[in-house]
């Protein structure tokens, strides 16, 4: 058993429309649907402070080589 997480919109007809990955055309699924709606954000919740702390459970890792200067070069011009 395989499971695919997509984010999908629901028209006024209550139609859902669902692409699944081309290796599994032209054969028979089982297909279960699992719905939670999606709260819109509102401007509160896309402030900066909400987004505090949203990478908490995943961490960013390093190798314990420190920064590679290779990454800064050639970057003139690249913010103009």
């Amino acid at each position: 058993m395989e499971s695919i997480k997509v984010r999908q919109h629901v028209g006024q007809d209550g139609i859902l429309r669902l692409d699944l990955p081309v290796g599994l055309a032209d054969r028979d699924l089982d297909v279960m649907v699992i719905y939670q709606p999606v709260q819109a954000l509102t401007p509160v919740e896309t402030s900066l402070s909400a987004l505090y702390g949203i990478c908490a459970d995943d961490p960013i890792v390093t190798d314990g080589q420190g920064i590679s200067v290779v990454l800064d070069d050639e970057l003139t011009g690249a913010f103009d």
